[in-house]
């Protein structure tokens, strides 16, 4: 590996506090991405205590990165500018109370609303999380080992997130699976307060409310056309959320451009490693939780796993996700970095299409191979292009690029439920064939969702029916995700550079 030094200049390396330190950002980072996906298990039990409707479901499994998303660009200055420790302590302690909120809802509505909460309290902790790391590791070698154990965190928190779920549903009810966060967030705030160092900006800008807005309204109404797709809302709705979210894109991208100290460094996307990096992860964690999403009902409803079973199936994806880490030096040595994140999104692309050619076979193995190819693959495309996003920033603007990072994880997490998520179930209604006769009451409850008909339905003919149209739509969702991920993989091939610069490469300004 090559290092990019000053002769008169060696970095510091990190000691023994740094790396307990590094340890607190990664339990916050996994509990994060945890509560991205715990939820997935307790579908079946929700549906039957709250009778959330098809889109209440969606927004249920997706408020809460969808609100993460919208602010973590305004949160990452906001932690710059105010100190990235007071501001991780603070949104600990919000994300501690919005989940009991959240645990002890009692209907779709309120839960909707306390899952917005803990997002609007996780975006005020991820950007810090990046950007106190790349102030705790000044040599490069150990930043880029910290950032690979940071990825590792978020990546396999996701594929943790229904292991953790089923263990707790097997005992508990299913607000369990937000009680837990408590005692793990206090761990945060009593270590967080005692070993973290404070840094912020030097500078000190005040953070632009316009910017601001601007990002949100970029984000937000995009994600509410595509759940308008599949809850079938009036064409002009759908169009009305594009057309607003891409004015709100040109705005935003055109103040940047303008202000002396930007929200966000457009300059930054001039970088063709800092360019293909963000498009490559938003594009990884687009189908890798997109397909967690469905693929934890599959099994309970489809396969008849219990919560925990389920949860011990998708194990594969969260082990090889950690193993990923004992990799990326050797496929960063041997292949570059733009071609190491290219081969980790085409084993990505294999995975999948393993998945979807073995979703017929009785045994698990084939779809167990395919979750941990998944999970390998995935797991090395995200730790190496995030830390070319890190990697590509001056300190002083960490929190802002972290944001970056950040924002491509999170959007990709939120699209890849909104728009995998509804692919599915457009998938299963129209591969849903039902004999003539079937009564009005049970056709209204098939077509809602598989879970609503599983709820409300009797029949074991006509459940069969449902289950065979959602496992078919399960393999043309996989094979469509296998498709952008295949595409991410050209992206990252071609544009990211695969010289001699490494994982050491800092970009000077």
């Amino acid at each position: 590996m090559q290092e990019i030094l000053t002769p008169t200049h060696t970095p510091a390396t990190a000691g023994k506090r740094e790396w307990l330190a590094l340890s607190i950002l990664i339990l916050a980072v996994t509990l994060l991405a945890i509560d991205g996906t715990v939820l997935y298990m307790a579908v079946p039990s929700l549906i039957a205590d709250l009778s959330p409707t098809a889109t209440q479901l969606l927004w249920i499994g997706d408020i809460y990165s969808f609100v993460l998303a919208g602010l973590l660009i305004t949160m990452g200055n906001v932690a710059d500018k105010y100190g990235r420790k007071k501001i991780l302590l603070l949104g600990s302690a919000a994300f501690g109370l919005a989940s009991l909120l959240a645990a002890f809802a009692t209907t779709p509505a309120m839960l909707i609303a306390a899952r917005a909460l803990l997002g609007l309290a996780g975006a005020t902790i991820m950007p810090s999380t990046l950007s106190i790391i790349r102030n705790l590791f000044h040599d490069p070698i150990q930043r880029t080992r910290a950032i690979a154990i940071w990825s590792a965190g978020a990546t396999a928190g996701g594929a943790l997130g229904p292991l953790v779920g089923g263990a707790l549903l097997e005992r508990f009810w299913w607000g369990s699976v937000f009680v837990i966060n408590i005692p793990i967030m206090l761990i945060i705030l009593i270590g967080g307060f005692f070993l973290l160092p404070e840094s912020r900006n030097p500078s000190g800008q005040r953070i632009d409310l316009l910017s601001s807005m601007l990002s949100i309204a970029m984000i937000v109404p995009v994600v509410y056309s595509i759940k308008g797709i599949v809850s079938s809302s009036h064409i002009a709705t759908i169009m009305g959320g594009l057309v607003i979210g891409a004015i709100a894109a040109v705005l935003f991208v055109r103040r940047q451009r303008n202000l002396a100290v930007p929200m966000i460094d457009i300059s930054l996307f001039k970088i063709p490693s800092f360019l293909g990096a963000v498009l490559s992860n938003t594009i990884a964690i687009f189908a890798f939780i997109g397909l967690l999403y469905f693929f934890s009902q599959y099994l309970q409803i489809v396969r008849g796993y219990s919560p925990f079973t389920a949860g011990l199936a998708e194990l594969p994806s969260t082990i090889a996700s950690i193993l990923a880490m004992l990799v990326i030096g050797f496929a960063l040595r041997r292949f570059g970095r733009g071609r190491a994140i290219g081969l980790g999104l085409g084993l990505g692309a294999v995975a999948l299409v393993t998945l979807a050619a073995t979703e017929q076979v009785p045994s698990y193995w084939g779809l167990g191979i395919a979750l941990a190819l998944m999970g390998l693959g995935i797991g090395v495309a995200s730790a190496l292009s995030t830390d070319a996003v890190v990697a590509a920033a001056p300190r002083e603007r960490a929190g802002a690029a972290s944001s970056i990072a950040e924002t491509a994880y999170e959007l990709g997490v939120a699209l890849g439920i909104a728009v995998l998520g509804s692919i599915q179930t457009a998938l299963y209604r129209a591969s849903l064939e039902l004999p003539t006769g079937t009564p009005e009451g049970d056709r209204v409850w098939l077509e809602e969702s598989l879970a609503s008909a599983l709820s409300h339905i009797d029949s074991p003919q006509l459940l069969d029916l449902a289950k065979e149209a959602f496992a078919h739509g399960m393999v043309l969702t996989a094979l469509i995700a296998a498709g952008l991920l295949f595409i991410a993989a050209v992206i990252a091939w071609r544009i990211i550079p695969s010289g001699p610069e490494t994982m050491e490469h800092t970009h000077e300004h």
